[in-house]
C-alpha cells in the first residue's frame, strides 16, 4: 500500500467445503407449502390448505390434542380472561360443552362479570374513562347487588363462586340471554365452573353489598375444584388458556402442584397452549413452559380472539367429526 500500511488478511473462498444439497437437512419441503381455494371450499379443505410449518402446524396440534382428549375421555380445562367474554365467543365455547368436550370452564372475575351483564341485562363493557371521571366507574347498582348478594348466599350454602352466579341466574325470572351465558349453560350442562376472584381488581369489590368473607370463601372453593378437575388431564389431557395474562396462569400453577402433590406426581403428559393477542410471561412460564417441561407438550398461538378462537373450536369439531365418519366408514 501507498502509506507502507499491510492489507487486511481476507479468506481464500477456494478452500471453502461445500456440502451436496441432497445430504442437506431442510426445515421446509414443498409438500407442505398451502393451498390455494379448489371447488371444495368446506372449513375442512380449508385445514387441509393451511401450510404445515411452524403456527399452522401448531393450530392443527393443538385441535387433534383436544378432539383425542374428547374422544379418550380425558380432562379438557378451558381457562379464560374477560375479553373472549366481551368479544362475543361464549357461543362456541357453550357448543363444545355440549358436545362433551370441555370439561372445566375456569374464569378470571372479569369474565364472570361480563357474562352476568350479558346474561341478565344484554350488554356489558362500560366506558372506563368516561366513569373514572366522576367516580361513576364499576358503580352498576343490579350488577354489584346481584352478584355479591349470590356470593353471601353461596357462601351459606357451601357453592363456589361460579356455581353460585349460576345459580342465581338459574333462578332469575326474566333474563335478557341466558342461552349466551358460559356460567348458566356450564351449570345446566353439570360442567364445572369455577370463578378465581382477585379482591380489588375488579368493578364489585368496590360495591356496598360486598363481602370479603363470602368472596375469599365461595373463590377458594373454586379454587379447590379446579385443582381436583386437573387430575383429569393426565395423560393426555388439554388445557387451554384464553386471553388471561396474569389471573388464569397463577391460578393454574398452584392448582396444579397440589393435584400433583396429592397424586404422586399426576397429572403428567398433557397438552396446554396460551392463545391470546400478544406473549405474555406468566402464560409462557406458568401455561406452556413449566408444567410441560418433564413431559407433555406445550404451545404458544398468537392472534385475536374474536378470529382464533372460532377457528379452534371448528377445527375440533371438524377433527370430532372426521373421527367418527372414519370409524363409520
Amino acid at each position: 500500500m501507498s502509506n507502507g500500511k499491510k492489507r487486511p488478511a481476507e479468506t481464500d473462498l477456494s478452500r471453502v467445503r461445500t456440502v451436496p444439497i441432497a445430504k442437506r437437512p431442510n426445515k421446509v419441503r414443498a409438500e407442505e407449502f398451502s393451498s390455494p381455494p379448489a371447488d371444495d371450499r368446506s372449513f375442512a379443505a380449508f385445514l387441509r390448505a393451511l401450510p404445515d410449518v411452524l403456527v399452522a402446524r401448531d393450530f392443527l396440534l393443538v385441535a387433534d390434542a383436544i378432539a383425542d382428549a374428547a374422544r379418550r375421555k380425558r380432562g379438557v380445562i378451558v381457562m379464560l380472561g374477560g375479553h373472549i367474554v366481551k368479544t362475543g365467543l361464549a357461543p362456541v365455547l357453550i357448543d363444545l360443552m355440549k358436545r362433551g368436550v370441555i370439561t372445566h370452564l375456569a374464569m378470571n372475575g372479569s369474565g364472570a362479570i361480563h357474562d352476568y351483564e350479558i346474561a341478565r341485562f344484554g350488554g356489558t363493557s362500560e366506558d372506563v374513562q368516561s366513569g373514572l371521571r366522576d367516580g361513576t366507574f364499576g358503580m352498576a347498582e343490579e350488577t354489584g347487588r346481584g352478584m355479591n348478594d349470590a356470593f353471601v348466599r353461596g357462601s351459606k350454602e357451601a357453592r363456589g363462586m361460579g356455581e353460585a352466579l349460576a345459580v342465581a341466574l338459574d333462578e332469575e325470572k326474566s333474563l335478557a340471554h341466558p342461552e349466551l351465558s358460559i356460567l348458566l349453560n356450564a351449570w345446566r350442562l353439570d360442567v364445572p365452573v369455577s370463578v378465581h376472584a382477585a379482591i380489588g381488581a375488579e368493578i364489585i369489590h368496590q360495591h356496598p353489598a360486598a363481602s370479603g368473607a363470602a368472596i375469599g370463601d365461595t373463590s377458594h372453593r373454586d379454587f379447590r375444584r379446579l385443582a381436583a378437575s386437573i387430575e383429569r388431564i393426565d395423560d393426555g389431557g388439554v388445557v387451554l388458556n384464553l386471553g388471561s395474562a396474569v389471573i388464569m396462569p397463577e391460578v393454574f400453577l398452584k392448582a396444579l402442584t397440589i393435584a400433583r402433590n396429592v397424586n404422586a406426581g399426576a397429572p403428567r403428559g398433557f397438552v396446554t397452549c396460551d392463545l391470546d393477542m400478544q406473549r405474555h410471561y406468566r402464560p409462557h412460564m406458568n401455561v406452556v413452559q413449566r408444567p410441560t417441561m418433564d413431559s407433555g407438550k406445550g404451545y404458544e398461538i398468537t392472534g385475536h380472539h374474536e378470529i382464533m378462537v372460532p377457528m379452534l373450536a371448528w377445527a375440533v369439531v371438524e377433527r370430532l367429526d372426521a373421527g367418527i365418519n372414519n370409524k363409520s366408514g
